[in-house]
């Protein structure tokens, strides 16, 4: 019997060389569509078109192709079934042994015109009813809804005298369902007209990670959408804990993507935060932040990893280091220890920012879904609201104080001067506390720092406790009712206060 493939994709990219295999190596007859056919054909490959098989040209300007029985019949066929078989047989319908559909790119479409006639033209009909109606048969169908498959496929037929095998089926036929559910997802939340009705999260499996959180938890890596491009240059595999961490790291190192900044990441929360004029200076200052916390730490950085900086983390437990580049002699002193895994990020940091836009959080109450905080500091909000008037380098560590005190858990205070964090207290169920452990971890380095907190203060003993330390300034969101009880006690101890009118809890 004559093996046959039907072929209609919008996406040509490789599908000259992919018909050439088929035909030439495999024996299969071609059966194709429009542009794809005229494509096909021009590259000496002998194609039938669809309208021979059906008896009726292209309609409605190609939105009618392949919408016929002459097709689906002969696609939906279990030819194992005598009585189907027969069936198709007595209406001289022959069967289909492979469909090779991509679809027409609605989501690319959809981030560029908004406009519904657009919209609508570019929702596919045929190629969706093609890939459903051979993935439903995949006991006799082989089902291609992408060129990234291009290559399985074939290598598989070489390997099995030129028949796919029923497992390979079966899982082509599953990703053809995820393309047409993720496709028609899609269209209903564009074509909404409330889109905050719908969210809609696909998952594609990387692969289980060894436990989760503890070892009694399982635990496995999914990507939903464009993810990071990272080199895994050495160490153990990545857990659970670690890629959160990096995470952590990383959200903090981006905020400063364009200057040399480290990120000291321990248990998801940050403990040593620098800039510097080098790398290396940002290095010995975030990890002089706190030397004792960074034992078994993340780090991330902005810029390359020198020899220098190797030298020193390598003479420290970490579990992981990432950056955009390493030197060469970077890696041969890190790889030489052969637990410690180095990740080179290829991701642009600045890119890095914009790759998550939702959080979400699953609850006995429900899903919980947010925007995520990336909200920058806004010049009609940002105000000083002391007598005292701060210094150009004060208000430049108070942002980076700021920065950094966004991704500490609530109630969150930094204590920071010279680009450094001197204290990092987060965790705690009052801001008394926090404000008293940061100080207490600064001691003396707090005289002429500035403090920053995550939200506003509700009483002035943050302020007595700031100014018993001799803290120069502090940046806070403000909005309290005590605000002005809270000012007028800043202008007591002759302190610096800015109000960012932007909070950033972290729960």
């Amino acid at each position: 019997m004559t093996k046959r493939a039907i072929i209609s994709v919008f996406d040509k990219t490789g599908i000259v060389d992919f018909a050439q295999k088929l035909q030439k190596e495999f024996g299969y007859e071609i059966v194709s569509t429009g542009a794809t056919a005229k494509l096909l054909n021009e590259n000496e490959i002998k194609t039938t078109e669809v309208s021979k098989i059906t008896g009726y040209q292209e309609m409605l300007s190609g939105k009618v192709k392949t919408l016929h029985p002459a097709i689906h019949a002969g696609i939906l066929a279990d030819t194992q079934n005598s009585k189907e078989a027969k069936e198709i047989a007595d209406k001289n319908i022959e069967s289909f042994q492979m469909v090779v559909v991509n679809l027409y790119p609605f989501e690319k479409v959809a981030k560029e015109a908004h406009d519904e006639q657009t919209l609508i033209e570019n929702i596919d009909i045929g190629g969706v009813a093609l890939l459903r109606a051979a993935a439903k048969n995949n006991k006799n169908v082989t089902v291609v809804s992408s060129q990234n498959q291009y290559d399985v496929v074939l290598e598989n037929l070489k390997q099995n005298s030129g028949e796919t095998t029923e497992d390979l089926r079966k899982q082509l036929a599953l990703k053809a369902f995820e393309v047409t559910a993720k496709y028609d997802s899609i269209i209903m939340s564009e074509l909404s007209e409330d889109k905050t009705n719908y969210e809609t999260l696909f998952l594609n499996k990387e692969g289980d990670l060894r436990y989760g959180e503890n070892p009694h938890q399982k635990a496995a890596l999914y990507k939903n959408g464009e993810t990071v491009d990272y080199e895994f240059l050495n160490g153990k595999e990545l857990s659970y804990n670690n890629i959160l961490d990096m995470t952590s790291a990383l959200n903090i190192a981006s905020e400063f993507y364009d200057v040399p900044c480290c990120a000291i990441v321990k248990h998801n929360t940050p403990c040593g935060v620098a800039l510097g004029k080098s790398q290396n200076e940002a290095y010995l200052k975030a990890f002089d932040a706190d030397p004792i916390s960074a034992f078994g730490g993340i780090i991330a950085f902005t810029q390359t990893v020198d020899k220098e900086i190797a030298k020193h983390a390598s003479s420290v437990f970490l579990e992981v280091v990432i950056a955009p580049e390493f030197s060469d002699e970077a890696l041969e002193i890190l790889k030489a220890k052969k637990n410690l895994r180095i990740i080179k990020l290829n991701t642009p940091l600045k890119t890095y920012k914009t790759l998550v836009q939702k959080e979400i959080k699953v609850t006995p109450f429900g899903t919980l879904v947010q925007d995520v905080d990336n909200k920058e500091l806004d010049k009609d909000t940002f105000k000083v609201v002391s007598k005292k008037k701060p210094s150009t380098e004060m208000i430049e560590d108070m942002v980076f104080a700021w920065k950094v005190c966004k991704h500490v858990k609530s109630n969150a205070i930094v204590i920071a001067k010279d680009f450094k964090t001197l204290a990092i207290c987060g965790g705690q169920t009052s801001r008394i506390d926090s404000m008293e452990i940061a100080l207490n971890k600064a001691c003396d380095g707090a005289k002429e720092a500035v403090a920053a907190s995550d939200g506003f203060f509700p009483a002035i003993d943050n302020i007595q406790a700031a100014a018993q330390c001799r803290i120069g300034g502090i940046i806070q969101p403000g909005g309290s009712i005590k605000d002005k009880e809270v000012i007028n006690a800043v202008d007591k101890y002759d302190m610096v206060m800015i109000t960012t009118g932007i909070r950033h809890f972290k729960h």
